[in-house]
C-alpha cells in the first residue's frame, strides 16, 4: 500500500539536524536496476514489500536459521557495518527487494551470506549526498544467478548513525552507533497512533474516490502494532517523499514521529478534500 502524493507538514530539509557525513563520490548509489521487476510491479515499491508475495519466490536461502543476537543493541555500542547507499529509505519492519549486480557489492554479498546476513541501508541523493542515519537490512531470502548476480529480500531491523568511515574499498564499511527512541513522557502514544490510523483511512478513502475505485472502509492498519513500530510502518508508506521519510527515520521520539506523520496526513487529506470538491462541481475535469 502506498499513499497518494503527500503534502509534508514540515520542510524535510530543515528537519535534518546534521550535515551528510559521507562523501557521495565515495560510493555508487545505483544498486537497483530500473528494469528489474522480479517480485512485483515496480510502480509501487511498498507493494513489493508485502509478505504475502514472498511465498512464491524461488530462493536458495529458504532454510536460513533464525539469527539470535546475544543481546539487544545499545545506543552507545559501536560496531562495524557494511553500507549500501540507495535512493530510498528503509524503515524497521519494512521489506525490501534488491538486485545486486555491481562487482564490489557482489563481493559484499559473498561475505554476508557466510556471516551474519546484515548490512546498513543509507539514503543517498544527488543533491544532499549520503546521509548518516540508516537502517539495518537483514537478508532472509536470496537467489544467486549463474552470472553471479543476486536477488535479495531483506527486512529492516535496527536504526543506526554512522560515526566513522572504516574503509571505502571495495565497499563502504563504517562504525555505527545504534539509535533507539527515547522513552516518551506522559503522552498518550496509543491515542496519537489511533489518530494517525484514522487519518490514513481517510486519505485512502478519498484517494480511492478520486481515482474511481470502490469506496470501502479501510482495513485495520495498525494490526496490533505498538506505537513505535506503527510509526515506522506509516513512514514506510510515504513513498515519493524520501527526504520526509529520512527525517522521520532520524527522529528519536515516537510521539514526535507520530505527530509529524499526522500533520502530513492531514495536509494531504485537506488537499484531497479540495480536489474531491472540485471534481464534484466539475465532473468532466
Amino acid at each position: 500500500m502506498a499513499l497518494p502524493q503527500l503534502i509534508p507538514s514540515h520542510s524535510s530539509s530543515s528537519s535534518l539536524t546534521h550535515q551528510p557525513s559521507i562523501s557521495r563520490n565515495a560510493v555508487s548509489p545505483y544498486l537497483l536496476n530500473p528494469n528489474f521487476k522480479p517480485f512485483s510491479n515496480s510502480s509501487s515499491l511498498f507493494q513489493s514489500r508485502r509478505f504475502h508475495r514472498l511465498s512464491s519466490l524461488r530462493c536458495f536461502a529458504s532454510s536460513f536459521p533464525e539469527k539470535r543476537h546475544p543481546y539487544p543493541p545499545q545506543s552507545d555500542e559501536s560496531v562495524q557495518l557494511p553500507l549500501f547507499p540507495l535512493p530510498l529509505v528503509l524503515f524497521p519492519g519494512a521489506v525490501l527487494p534488491l538486485q545486486i549486480f555491481e562487482f564490489r557489492y557482489r563481493i559484499m554479498m559473498h561475505t554476508l551470506l557466510h556471516t551474519d546476513l546484515r548490512f546498513g541501508v543509507i539514503y543517498s541523493d544527488p543533491v544532499g549526498g549520503t546521509y548518516d542515519v540508516g537502517c539495518v537490512g537483514e537478508i532472509f531470502k536470496h537467489e544467486r544467478l549463474v552470472d553471479d548476480r543476486f536477488f535479495l529480500i531483506c527486512k529492516g531491523q535496527e536504526r543506526f548513525r554512522v560515526t566513522n568511515i572504516v574503509r571505502k574499498k571495495p565497499y563502504l564499511v563504517a562504525e555505527v552507533n545504534w539509535l533507539e527512541d527515547r522513552p516518551s513522557s506522559d503522552e498518550d502514544l496509543e491515542g496519537i497512533a489511533d489518530e494517525v490510523e484514522s487519518c490514513m483511512k481517510d486519505v485512502i478513502r478519498l484517494s480511492n474516490r478520486l481515482n474511481g475505485k470502490p469506496v470501502k472502509e479501510a482495513q485495520d492498519l495498525r494490526r496490533n502494532l505498538f506505537p513505535t513500530p506503527f510509526s515506522f510502518f506509516v513512514g514506510s508508506t510515504f513513498e515519493g517523499a524520501p527526504k520526509e521519510q529520512q527525517a522521520l527515520l532520524e527522529l528519536e521520539d515516537t510521539a514526535a514521529r507520530l505527530r509529524r506523520e499526522k500533520g502530513t496526513l492531514r495536509n494531504t487529506l485537506n488537499y484531497l478534500s479540495a480536489a474531491s470538491a472540485v471534481k464534484d462541481v466539475f465532473p468532466s475535469l
